[in-house]
């Protein structure tokens, strides 16, 4: 979007200022009053906000209102993992707030951690004055250009009276379509200039130009895909976050039951079909089932939703499905032929296209194909690699990683919704902590973002209150936005903290044992000299447990399997929250594993 023309505007002295009508009928206010008006009306009910000198207004203007409950993080990219966590638990978009300059720059990581995981994100930031714009003014970032590679779209509002339409603007550049970020960039004297606002009806009439609505794909198109579907012998259905963004799971689960069609899943899709489901092929790529990456290598037909082939998934693009013919679904075209060449691009909004295929296939007598022999192969598959992969426990008796997500799943009965941090936990955790249920597994897939687990629990938890959340986490993850703690102490934010403590960054140490003779680059935590494990307690550091206590928050280190189950049920118990520090071996390694630049036919197993 251009930069809005600058106009003139009452000053404060010339104009009394008054609170935001309840009513909605407008009265000359400050400008920061009427961004939080606005997130009112677009029935936001929590912002997670870390105040400064270019924000100043809008924070005094958060004090004003009784519909917004606003988080401080301590840290502003802790803000926007919480707006995130918020967002991935609901579906509605996430708010974060921070200042100009450092503030907004610390904004970047989890900006650019949505655009790639698609979530819905409105970072609002406070700008330098106007007059003060590219003179390089204190605390002053270019941060309208900072993110233009990184969002849906960025606004910087010059025009004090764009303020409500540019609000507007961007919910619903965030929410339409495929959802991304969008950042709005406010210069502190447009915060501080008094005028009598327009706030807008409804979307309908804020106009965004270039907006691609969603297409609608044609019933000859859809006839199309129920035709190879019926001349398939090997078909599978290749699901990813766009059937959980938007709202598809059922209308996914629905298709696969009636059409009898194997379903394997990315990280970002898993929810959708129970594990335990015959069709399930659980989640596939880099360290998924090896029947779920076999059934896709040798398919005939693959029938992929909301996906865009991400490199985890597909490992070499020239050894993915190479006998298969694919198409394509997904709501934005740009990653059609992006990274896979397909045979059938579809450009439309998943849960359309599901729930018509069905319809259409019904009214026209669809024959389902003859899947008893491709099924056949598949449970063969599953009985010679069962999921999840086996472990050996018995060996040490120490608690191994595994061990303890497993323990956790059956001791909250599957029933939390569960937040990570990124390394190796973050793949054993769907290994061994298994998904029904959509938006239940939050998790930075696209980014790779340590430090996630924590602010996204809090903002999960925020967002649901009822359900028990738990981030299980790394130590090297952890300490990344450790000091979030005190905003789960000060708020009283009852999530519960699962920490693998391995005293190293356990997935760069895999890599190392495989390919680098195990040479040990900067990826042990504790001190090289003395490095602690589960045989030299002493030496193991941080604790923790102590850390967590600086903070006013309770927490029980545990060594030994025979006490796991008893400090796992403390924790889950527990009424405010809680960390359970974890002491595992380092020389565990995640497994199944396709190296780069192979096949899945390639994995892993030992």
């Amino acid at each position: 979007m251009a930069k809005s023309k600058k106009n003139s505007v009452p000053s404060q002295a010339e104009t009394k200022v008054h609170a935001p009508s309840p009513s909605g009928v407008t009265a000359p206010m400050r400008g920061a009053d009427v961004v939080v008006r606005c997130l009112e009306l677009l029935g936001v009910d929590t912002v997670f906000a870390y105040p400064g000198g270019s924000l100043l207004e809008i924070s005094q203007a958060l004090t004003r209102t009784k519909k917004i409950r606003s988080i401080l993080p301590r840290h502003e990219q802790g803000g926007g993992f919480m707006a995130q966590g918020y967002a991935r638990a609901t579906g509605k978009p996430g708010v974060c707030l921070a200042t100009s300059g450092p503030g907004s720059t610390n904004l970047v990581t989890p900006i650019a951690d949505a655009f790639m995981d698609s979530i819905p994100l409105v970072a609002i930031t406070g700008q330098v004055f106007q007059q003060f714009i590219g003179k390089n003014a204190f605390q002053e970032a270019d941060f309208f250009g900072i993110t233009l590679p990184i969002v849906k779209h960025s606004i910087l509002v010059l025009d004090p009276a764009e303020l409500p339409s540019a609000i507007f603007k961007a919910f619903k550049i965030a929410t339409t379509g495929r959802p991304g970020p969008v950042v709005v960039d406010i210069p502190k004297d447009v915060q501080q200039a008094v005028f009598t606002p327009h706030f807008p009806a409804s979307f309908d009439e804020v106009d965004v130009p270039g907006l691609a609505l969603p297409s609608r794909a044609d019933d000859a198109v859809l006839q199309q895909i129920l035709q190879m579907l019926a001349e398939a012998k090997r078909p599978v259905l290749y699901i990813g976050g766009g059937i959980i963004s938007s709202d598809a799971a059922a209308a996914a689960r629905e298709f696969a039951l009636f059409t009898g069609i194997p379903v394997a899943s990315t990280l970002m899709g898993l929810g959708v079909l129970s594990p335990e489901h015959p069709q399930s092929l659980y989640w596939f790529g880099m360290h998924g089932t090896v029947a779920g990456n076999w059934a896709v290598y040798q398919s005939d037909l693959l029938i992929a939703a909301g996906v865009r082939f991400d490199d985890r998934v597909t490992g070499s693009v020239d050894k993915f499905a190479p006998n298969a013919r694919i198409v394509h679904i997904d709501i934005d075209r740009s990653e059609h032929n992006k990274n896979i060449t397909v045979q059938l691009p579809v450009e439309a909004d998943i849960k359309d296209v599901l729930e018509r295929l069905r319809v259409l296939a019904k009214k026209t007598f669809f024959k389902k194909p003859d899947l008893s022999a491709w099924m056949a192969t598949i449970n063969e598959w599953k009985k010679q690699y069962p999921f999840p992969f086996a472990y050996d426990a018995g060996r040490t008796q120490h608690i191994l990683p595994q061990q303890a997500i497993q323990a956790l799943y059956e001791e909250s009965k599957g029933g939390a919704i569960i937040t990570t941090g990124v390394g190796q936990h973050q793949m054993w955790t769907p290994q061994f902590y298994h998904f029904s249920t959509p938006r239940t597994f939050i998790s930075s897939m696209g980014a790779g973002t340590m430090g996630f687990g924590l602010p996204a629990a809090i903002g999960a938890k925020i967002a649901c209150p009822g359900a028990t959340v738990v981030d299980i986490d790394g130590d090297g993850s952890f300490l990344m936005n450790i000091q979030e703690l005190a905003c789960l102490a000060v708020e009283k934010i009852p999530v519960k903290i699962f920490l693998i403590n391995n005293q190293h960054l356990g997935m760069v140490t895999q890599w190392e044992d495989r390919f680098y003779d195990g040479v040990r680059g900067q990826t042990i935590l504790g001190d090289p000299k003395n490095i602690g494990g589960p045989e030299n307690v002493n030496a193991l550091y941080p604790d923790f447990v102590k850390i967590a206590a600086g903070f006013g928050i309770s927490g029980k280190r545990v060594l030994h399997r025979e006490n796991l189950r008893e400090a796992i049920r403390e924790m889950l118990s527990h009424d405010g929250p809680y960390l359970l520090d974890i002491v595992v071996p380092h020389s565990e390694h995640v497994l199944p594993f396709i190296p780069q630049k192979k096949s899945a036919m390639e994995i892993l197993t030992r």
